[in-house]
C-alpha cells in the first residue's frame, strides 16, 4: 500500500464487564487510547475538498473522540450503546469502533468508489501497557 493515514486521539468512558468475576465486573472508567491506519492504494477526494489528495479525512477517523452527545465516545458508559450492550471488552471496543469508522470512511467516498482497496486497523489501548488491535 502506497499510503498510510495514521490519527491517535483519545476518550474518556466507563464501563462494567458484565459476569467478569473480578474488579472489571464492577464500574470503573479508562482513558483509552485509539489508533487508526487506514491504508490505500490511491488518493481521493473528502467530503471537504473535491479533489483527489486524501487517503480520508483526518476528521472521519476521529468521530469517536466527540462527547456522546454528539455521537462519540468520549464521556460515555459503553454499556448503554446498542451495538456494545454488556460485552465491552477492548476486543468489541476495537472491532466496534473500526466498523463505525469503515461506515463513515465508505459514506464519504465518490459515486462509483466500493473503497476495495482501504484497508484499516485499529489499536485500543484500555491501559497505558494493554491494548488491542482488530482488522479485518
Amino acid at each position: 500500500m502506497p499510503w498510510r493515514l495514521t490519527s491517535e486521539f483519545t476518550f474518556d468512558s466507563a464501563h462494567v464487564i458484565t459476569g467478569y468475576d473480578g474488579p472489571c465486573g464492577r464500574l470503573h472508567g479508562h482513558t483509552y487510547r485509539v489508533r487508526m491506519d487506514l491504508t490505500s492504494e490511491r488518493l481521493r477526494p473528502s467530503a471537504h475538498v473535491k479533489r483527489a489528495i486524501m487517503v480520508a479525512d483526518f476528521r472521519t477517523l476521529k468521530w469517536a473522540k466527540k462527547d456522546v452527545e454528539a455521537g462519540g465516545l468520549d464521556h460515555a458508559f459503553l454499556n448503554d450503546l446498542p451495538d456494545l450492550g454488556d460485552d465491552t471488552t477492548a476486543e468489541v471496543l476495537a472491532a466496534f469502533i473500526h466498523r463505525r469508522t469503515m461506515a463513515r470512511v465508505r459514506a464519504d467516498l465518490p459515486d462509483g468508489d466500493d473503497g476495495a482497496d482501504l484497508r484499516l486497523r485499529v489499536t485500543v489501548w484500555e491501559t497505558p501497557d494493554s491494548s488491542c488491535e482488530y482488522w479485518e
